[in-house]
């Protein structure tokens, strides 16, 4: 989350070195901030044996779970929907685009704050406000495609919104597939095979199933497989973590081996994080699986948990710490105009402006979370 703020800067700055940006869209390649996004996915994967097992253990029913899993995507997608909205919002608007920006932001933390502390007819009436203010900034919403005025579409769901649909396919699968490593392994094999069809066209011959599971897994399955990589992980992690040596093969193993696919099969669809090819997919996994090893390594060996106390904040509150810049932008850019003068914004020095930028959002998260101000979905 602190590297997601840190690389969402870069729009801010001049000459930044090409090997941190996003690759072009047309490029066979990728820089340092294509792997945030995928490193994100990962961990949503990680994540969801934990999450499940410890409601399972506190009695939920697996029928409460799906609720759960079904409104925690539902709020993923609708916040993506509205992020990838603004991208094209029209200078015709009734309300002036950083003002829809704070209160779409506002609205958020209206539905979806951590209501624990708060006695029950506040929760709904705050949570009534903030879905009235959204279904009314709809209604007001213009945006721009060419020449035409159009209202609020999806597109392509924004980031959120492909989190929430692809972690919704894994969750599920995953309440019915519990820790079962071969059929976890199937549906991982399945969905990098579904990526891969869909750069060659031959995922038609299924159909209107080839239809859904595009739909569900957000497009071409490259979401999914690496949420489904991060659970398997989770389990092998879970079942091998008394077992250093062993797990460290395993898990190198598995990078050696996604590694291998990636760069082979480059030569027919290259590496894309805009095209979400089978290539960026894989390699961006063993990335994240190598990551992860050595987070092990630091934490569970060296006890090094005190190297990342500063940026914890946006670990525990990682939703908040992902809106937070919406609001400073709107705010201190587009409203009241401020910005740094050019030379602290190129270069080197613009690369530290956005380290120390994405310390102060993480600092921002840790007094909210303090004060009882945090997301909870």
């Amino acid at each position: 989350m602190f590297l997601m703020v840190f690389v969402n800067d870069f729009w801010t700055l001049y000459k930044v070195p090409a090997w941190l940006e996003h690759a072009p869209a047309n490029a066979d390649a990728m820089g340092f901030s294509d792997i945030i996004f995928p490193a994100f996915l990962f961990i949503v994967g990680l994540s969801i044996p934990l999450s499940q097992r410890s409601r399972l253990s506190a009695g939920e029913s697996r029928g409460l779970i799906f609720r759960h899993i079904f409104l925690r995507s539902l709020a993923l997608i609708v916040m993506g929907f509205y992020h990838v909205n603004m991208e094209n919002y029209s200078s015709q608007a009734l309300l002036q685009k950083p003002l829809w920006v704070i209160l779409v932001t506002v609205s958020f933390f209206l539905i979806w704050l951590d209501y624990r502390h708060v006695e029950t007819k506040w929760v709904r009436r705050l949570q009534f406000v903030g879905i009235a203010l959204l279904i009314v900034l709809a209604v007001l919403y213009k945006g721009e495609a060419g020449n035409e005025t159009v209202g609020m579409t999806p597109q392509w769901w924004g980031i959120l919104g492909l989190i929430g649909w692809a972690y919704f396919l894994c969750a599920t699968l995953f309440l019915f597939v519990n820790e079962r490593l071969a059929a976890l392994t199937t549906l991982f094999i399945f969905f990098v095979l579904f990526n891969a069809g869909t750069k060659v066209e031959w995922p038609a011959f299924m159909g209107e199933l080839g239809n859904v599971v595009g739909w569900l897994t957000g497009g071409n399955g490259s979401n999914s497989s690496i949420i489904m990589a991060g659970v398997i992980v989770s389990i092998l992690y879970k079942k091998t973590a008394s077992y250093p040596g062993k797990l460290a093969v395993t898990l190198i193993s598995m990078a050696i081996l996604l590694f291998a696919f990636g760069f082979a099969s480059r030569p027919v669809w290259g590496i894309s994080k805009i095209g979400a090819t089978p290539s960026w997919t894989t390699i961006c996994t063993a990335i994240s699986i190598l990551a992860f090893g050595a987070l092990i390594f630091l934490i569970d060996h060296k006890r090094k948990q005190n190297w990342f106390r500063l940026i914890k904040p946006a670990g525990t509150s990682t939703l908040t710490c992902y809106l937070i810049p919406y609001i400073y932008y709107a705010v201190f850019i587009s409203i009241i105009g401020v910005r740094l003068p050019a030379v602290f914004r190129t270069g080197a020095v613009g690369i530290i402006k956005s380290l120390l930028f994405a310390f102060l959002i993480v600092l921002i998260t840790g007094w909210l979370q303090k004060v009882r101000l945090r997301l909870k979905l």
